[in-house]
């Protein structure tokens, strides 16, 4: 990983959420609308349509955990602590400048933390069902997102038409083409680029809540990238292990496994997380005849391991391995999240079926494991 030029990498990771802070505060002065939301689930077109701005609030480092531990539990996910500790100590700006957070019901300790938040900033839960195979789970998702539609047009004094609706569904299903196509450049062997690269490009993108400028970014990664490659200039060496990251959401643990990853003679090839191709892959019809349908049957659609059972998360994993050609999976667990770490035990099984070699990471976003951390993971692509 010698050839990645990690400061330059980060410096422009610093800038952009400097500089989206700046923004937030000036979109909000010309009086423009922002939610911030904290899931997959979250439907964001809806949000679109209103004219309301995205921004993700996830918490994604350890920075304020510490105060968050004097009103939550200290065996609690990281994500969920550090994004209440952002909003307890208002050294978020984009929760401070956020006019409502849009929270889900995924696993306990977020619903329940959403109540503490809703004291600090007014947060609207949207109640997901427990599982996808019901008759009737569209229906009540459905009625989910419908309501959060009339919260919106109620609190903002606003309309969204069914014509607003498709061209949100238009814009996103293009950044979602734009994000996929980053993802493929990993399909080369060597890759294109290094994981880590697309993770600090995902983390950007979240600090720019005008589509029309992530979609402009993406697309500016990918063309940079496939000229690069195409003139020899790939940094990626071909005996770098071909790496798929599944698991919880790893754009806290980007220095902690991705970078360590990437330092010890690998290359992520897959993010095969909510924020990786799993989901981005997903388009909506934008012609669909009740269009509001089409986006909530899309977003329920999605494969987490909330979802009892979770079996796409599965095939999905396999499909990614082949597309791939991974070398070894590492399936990254946040400490105290249940879900994703009583569902990796069916992950490892299928991955060892088709005897690929699988290493468990459960961590947290503080750096007190992570020489152990660095220790399997140089061990574990050593073996590959």
């Amino acid at each position: 990983m010698a050839n990645l030029d990690l400061p330059k990498m980060f410096d422009e990771f610093v800038d952009a959420r400097k500089n989206g802070f700046l923004a937030a505060k000036e979109f909000k002065e010309n009086g423009g609308k922002l939610a911030g939301c904290l899931c997959s689930y979250t439907p964001q077109e809806v949000l679109d349509a209103g004219g309301i701005a995205v921004v993700s609030l996830c918490g994604t480092s350890n920075e304020t955990i510490p105060d968050a531990e004097t009103v939550l539990p200290k065996n609690l996910c990281p994500l969920i602590k550090g994004t209440y500790g952002f909003a307890l100590t208002e050294k978020c700006p984009y929760t401070y400048f956020s006019d409502i957070i849009i929270g889900e019901t995924t696993c306990d300790g977020k619903k329940k933390m959403y109540e503490l938040l809703n004291e600090i900033k007014e947060t609207y839960v949207m109640q997901l069902p427990q599982g996808q195979g019901r008759p009737y789970a569209k229906d009540i998702w459905y009625e989910e997102v419908k309501l959060l539609k009339e919260k919106l047009e109620d609190k903002f004094g606003i309309e969204i038409t069914d014509e607003n609706l498709r061209e949100a569904v238009r814009k996103r299903n293009v950044l979602r083409k734009a994000l996929c196509d980053m993802y493929e450049l990993q399909e080369t062997c060597p890759p294109a680029m290094y994981g880590t690269e697309m993770m600090m490009a995902l983390q950007k993108g979240g600090f720019t809540f005008n589509i029309d400028k992530q979609i402009e970014q993406v697309q500016g990664i990918v063309d940079r990238a496939k000229k690069a490659y195409e003139a020899g200039e790939g940094a990626v060496p071909k005996s770098a292990k071909r790496i798929l990251l599944t698991g919880c959401p790893s754009g806290g643990v980007i220095q902690k496994v991705g970078m360590v990853i990437e330092n010890n003679g690998g290359v992520i090839v897959c993010l095969d997380d909510c924020g990786g191709e799993r989901t981005r892959s997903m388009m909506i019809d934008e012609n669909a005849d009740d269009i509001l349908r089409a986006i909530s049957d899309r977003y329920l659609a999605i494969n987490c391991s909330v979802m009892t059972p979770n079996d796409g998360r599965l095939e999905n994993t396999k499909r990614m391995i082949e597309k791939y050609k991974v070398d070894g999976v590492i399936d990254v667990v946040l400490q105290a999240c249940h879900t994703f770490n009583v569902e990796s035990y069916k992950t490892r099984q299928m991955v060892e079926e088709m005897g690929i070699p699988y290493l468990k990471l459960e961590t947290d976003y503080s750096t007190t494991d992570s020489g152990q951390i660095e220790t399997r993971i140089a061990a574990f692509i050593e073996i590959l």
